[in-house]
């Protein structure tokens, strides 16, 4: 059984048929990647399994059950999350008030809450340790790289126990060094059993980290291959229309 299944979905828009009858799965553990031009359905798609969309038609199945997805926090309470490209982080917080941002832990003092910024720095510690990144929970996000801000991010999905990552284009605008750290932190959330669909127009990150490599043009899937079964030339002729469907 898949841990995320998706069945013949689609969604219009008025005249404009953004997904036309598209399934795929996503097993626990699994890096898959989804690559396309723009305008191809990737956003459409990721904007279904996150709750901001719903399907015009079709089903979403996790862990075996069909569930309706209305917003992207029932998607967090299923245990999806979300990496977006701008990672929506505030660059005057440092990186563990960034993580607990809306989910802050408070101690009882008297009569009084108050935020418990001792407890949210350790624990802060304790994701970037699992993560094995040397982001610093202390350090402000303003200070931080592009693959700093990008642990930021993925360290806070782990509050929840996320079972599925959507990372959208998270390599985007970063240098070499910078990508190699955000690839590393692919590899330790797969170890850790969590599933991931990388979203990239970069063919080299897709192929070092994923087992998989989803294809859409213009709404359609138009493959689903093992990276060991394909090639880069192979998925640029698919996106491009060089090569139809494989």
């Amino acid at each position: 059984m898949s841990l995320l299944e998706l069945r013949n979905i689609s969604k219009e828009f008025g005249a404009i048929h953004a997904l036309n009858d598209v399934s795929f799965t996503l097993d626990a553990g699994e890096v898959v990647g989804l690559m396309g031009d723009n305008g191809a359905g990737k956003s459409t798609l990721v904007k279904i399994i996150s709750g901001i969309y719903t399907p015009t038609s079709g089903q979403v199945l996790l862990d075996g059950q069909p569930v309706n997805i209305h917003s992207p926090g029932e998607a967090r309470r299923i245990g999806i999350e979300t990496v977006y490209q701008d990672l929506a982080l505030a660059d005057n917080l440092t990186a563990s008030e960034n993580i607990f941002l809306g989910r802050e832990l408070r101690r009882k003092v008297g009569p009084f809450r108050l935020l418990d910024h001792a407890a949210m720095k350790a624990r802060a510690v304790e994701l970037f340790e699992e993560l094995k990144s040397e982001t610093r929970a202390g350090d402000y996000v303003r200070q931080m790289s592009g693959g700093q801000r990008q642990a930021v991010a993925i360290a806070r999905t782990r509050l929840a126990a996320a079972k599925i990552i959507l990372m959208d284009e998270p390599t985007a605008a970063i240098s070499v060094r910078q990508v190699a750290e955000v690839l590393n932190l692919i590899h330790r959330l797969r170890e850790a059993g969590i599933a991931v669909m990388l979203i990239s127009h970069r063919m080299p990150d897709v192929f070092e980290t994923c087992s998989r490599v989803i294809v859409m043009r213009r709404g359609s899937k138009v493959a689903d291959k093992a990276i060991a079964d394909s090639s880069p030339d192979e998925v640029t002729a698919l996106i491009t229309g060089a090569k139809e469907a494989a």
